[in-house]
């Protein structure tokens, strides 16, 4: 009875060979912020919807307007961007043993699509050596057409940049063939040696109920984990005269219709990304080919 208020993608994501680990609270989903001014400039009527897109319109944008089209990172340690393109692409990467399952050609296929972007410089150098925070900077300086993020990130902007925030519009977040949306789950979770679990589980539902998460999401401007706090009008209706920020809680409510959690749920997975970013750097830099790049990187999985 307590798991159907909840989202069942998201109570699914909260659980680990059939037993939940935590009760679900807010989650976030990545926007496609764009600014519009660029596009324009570039010639662009859409932002792209899917990688194959983006490619294309990244190749335009720097014709145009000297500019990239975006930031991702490729830093071992930081955001898992990149990770979850290649499962949006099509990419399995561990099978149900949790061997490596990434070593195929839409494995290989993701890989080159990172590469090429990066060796024709569609990309910053700094992808290489910047974690995330880089990207909200150089979108803020004008410096980037497109930005993956949280719709919390718009009142940055718009403190930070008021004149790339007015051009800033909002779409959905860039996807592959699959059709797959990325979506972040914070849990409350009881230690097992907790002294008071009853009481524990107790404040935890109490936390994560309707009425708390709905007033918890709009003070926060993040999205709530229970399906009759997600179908309040708040998240359903766009006003007529909607900020950007009003459209985007709207955009980023709908796309959590089909949102999951994209990566594996793993004890080494930090290591998972780890071993695929740098095997994927060394291909970018010219120093492996995408084959080896991409069988190393499973080898090292299995080996571990």
């Amino acid at each position: 009875q307590i798991r159907s208020t909840y989202l069942p993608n998201i109570w699914q994501a909260s659980s680990l060979n059939g037993k939940s680990f935590g009760i679900p609270w807010y989650l976030t989903t990545r926007l496609t912020i764009y600014n519009t001014d660029l596009l324009k400039r570039a010639g662009i009527a859409k932002p792209p919807a899917t990688y194959a897109e983006l490619g294309q319109a990244a190749q335009q944008i720097k014709e145009k307007t000297g500019k990239y089209a975006f930031f991702a990172t490729f830093v071992p340690q930081d955001s898992g961007e990149v990770l979850e393109s290649l499962v949006q692409m099509g990419v399995t990467l561990v099978d149900a043993e949790g061997k490596a399952r990434f070593n195929t050609p839409q494995g290989k296929a993701a890989f080159q699509y990172w590469v090429d972007l990066y060796t024709k410089g569609l990309l910053p150098k700094e992808s290489l050596t910047q974690g995330h925070r880089h990207a909200i900077d150089l979108y803020q300086a004008g410096e980037t057409a497109f930005l993956a993020s949280g719709p919390e990130f718009l009142k940055t902007i718009a403190n930070n940049a008021p004149t790339v925030a007015q051009a800033s519009a909002i779409a959905p977040q860039i996807t592959g063939d699959t059709g797959k949306k990325n979506v972040a789950v914070m849990n409350i979770v009881i230690p097992r040696d907790s002294k008071y679990p009853d009481q524990a589980v107790k404040f935890a539902l109490f936390v994560t109920n309707d009425q708390n998460q709905l007033a918890f999401a709009k003070a926060a401007n993040v999205l709530p984990s229970t399906v009759k706090a997600l179908s309040d009008h708040y998240f359903k209706d766009i006003p007529a005269n909607a900020t950007t920020t009003e459209k985007g809680r709207v955009i980023s409510a709908t796309q959590l219709q089909q949102a999951e959690v994209l990566t594996p749920k793993l004890k080494d997975s930090k290591l998972l990304q780890k071993l695929i970013y740098e095997n994927l750097q060394a291909a970018m830099l010219g120093q492996k080919t995408v084959d080896k790049a991409v069988e190393d990187a499973a080898q090292l999985w299995n080996n571990r």
